[in-house]
């Protein structure tokens, strides 16, 4: 059993910079590809950024391709969300998901079988 932890959420303004860290327990975090999603209030889970199992194919959504980066350190079990000039509309919980069925990644949440409990990030203008 594969258990995730999120760390790092709060308040940012807007330009700003936050680094959000998911640490993974149990199972096999080097052989995951590892996504990071996010739920706004009212919102339906959305696709934010993905890594490969070995950190080198990483994927973004349109709405944050060159202000976020994702990363992973399979010798600390930990993926990480780099947030540079977040927006107000980045304001979500976010969450790390591992898919371990497979090594490459997938924008639909339905495709990850493991998820963090969530972080507040909230942006302000």
């Amino acid at each position: 059993q594969v258990q995730l932890e999120e760390f790092g959420g709060g308040l940012v303004q807007a330009g700003g910079s936050l680094r959000l860290s998911c640490a993974a327990s149990g199972g096999t975090f080097s052989r995951y590809a590892m996504g990071w999603f996010r739920q706004a209030p009212g919102k339906e889970r959305e696709f934010v950024a993905g890594v490969t199992w070995n950190g080198d194919y990483a994927y973004y959504a349109d709405s944050v391709k060159g202000r976020f980066t994702i990363s992973r350190d399979n010798l600390k079990n930990t993926v990480y969300l780099q947030m540079n000039s977040p927006k107000p509309e980045d304001t979500a919980v976010y969450y790390c998901a591992a898919r371990s069925r497979s090594s490459s990644v997938s924008g639909s949440a339905n495709e990850y079988d493991y998820w963090g409990q969530g972080t507040q990030v909230t942006v302000s203008s």
